[in-house]
């Protein structure tokens, strides 16, 4: 009887272990939507982005040795472009010129400043599926002098393609030598005879899955914003250059606009192609761009005119409007609340995301 006993025990023992040892479904879930796999790291292994410090955390983490009293006060930051009628950027503006409404609720503004020497986080992602082939040297150049000329020793910047996966080709860096050197080595990468692959950025793509390869657009600014910006503090932007077009992503469109919310960050789209006419992603483009403060600019395959674009885009950067509140439903629901900013001269217009998440207990 305990010989019986044993041969049912050693093996009952070592399933608990085995299953003790199994990841739990939210564990496999994370494993299976790894971020963004590292352009430059071997094939057949997962990555997860950097955990090291970037140079504002180590800074941070000198600033704050001195232990500090911390207040739970919310405050909603907007970071405005002021137009009038005609698209010029209107300066000088004071706290007084502008209202606030949430939820159609007038809002008290007790932060304002002009911010134009904050520093800056920007995301460069750059769509290397097959629609841009004949534009992308173009973009590797005008993309990398105005990445160049715009950034200041004191912002940071990063480099994101995306095609059938989602590449960081370049983590944080006050180095515009690193960005370009980012830049050259995109590919145009359109999967070569398509059918089902591995879940974006896990890189073994062992797992099948079913949706064709394509371009994994939403996903890119779901990752950027979640992944990356959302940790940070101040000024915060993605330039994304793509037909619009979104083929295969996890993701939806309105995940993507609710990461880019709650990361608040602003989305300029620039719309190239091969196909000056062929632009399948406007309508999608023009939504995330408004509901995040950023807006579209359609350049075609016109050099001349993505140049245009990058100088209106770091023009607008360079002219925004700080406006803060605290807001006057204090109710942490993690509920979405519209926002409505705007100035006392009806001619101007705002552009300002249109919402944002309340945070959630």
């Amino acid at each position: 009887m305990l010989k019986y006993l044993r041969r049912i025990a050693i093996p009952a023992i070592s399933i608990v272990i085995f299953c003790l040892m199994l990841p739990t479904a939210s564990q496999a879930q994370r494993a299976l939507k790894a971020p963004l796999k590292a352009s430059n790291a071997p094939e057949g292994n997962d990555y997860s982005l950097p955990e090291e410090p970037t140079l504002r955390d180590k800074t941070a983490e000198k600033d704050n040795s001195i232990a500090t009293l911390k207040v739970n006060v919310q405050v909603v930051n907007l970071y405005c472009t002021v137009k009038d009628k005609h698209g010029t950027l209107i300066p000088n503006l004071k706290k007084e010129d502008f209202r606030v409404s949430e939820d159609g609720k007038p809002q008290t503004i007790k932060y304002f400043a002009a911010e134009s020497n904050q520093p800056l986080t920007l995301g460069m992602l750059i769509d290397t599926s097959g629609s841009q082939t004949n534009v992308l040297p173009m973009e590797k150049e005008v993309g990398a002098a105005f990445l160049r000329d715009v950034l200041t020793p004191k912002d940071l910047a990063f480099v994101i393609s995306f095609d059938i996966t989602v590449d960081l080709l370049q983590d944080y860096t006050t180095d515009t030598a690193l960005l370009r050197r980012a830049m050259e080595k995109t590919r145009i990468n359109d999967g070569g005879g398509g059918g089902a692959g591995g879940i974006a950025g896990a890189g073994q793509g062992t797992i099948p899955v079913l949706r064709p390869k394509g371009t994994l657009l939403y996903d890119a600014v779901y990752l950027a914003s979640n992944e990356k910006l959302h940790t940070e503090s101040g000024r915060k932007a993605l330039i994304m250059l793509t037909d619009g077009g979104d083929q295969g992503s996890d993701e939806t469109l309105a995940e993507a606009i609710a990461a880019a919310q709650k990361a608040e960050v602003i989305v300029y789209v620039i719309m190239i192609a091969d196909r000056a006419n062929f632009m399948p992603g406007e309508a999608e483009m023009r939504k995330l761009a408004d509901q995040t403060g950023g807006h579209v600019i359609d350049v075609g395959n016109d050099p001349k005119k993505l140049r245009k674009a990058f100088d209106q885009i770091g023009e607008e950067l360079r002219s925004q409007y700080l406006v803060g509140y605290v807001p006057t439903n204090v109710v942490a629901d993690g509920k979405y609340r519209k926002i409505e900013a705007k100035t006392v001269n009806p001619d101007y217009k705002i552009q300002a995301r249109k919402g944002y998440y309340a945070p959630k207990e």
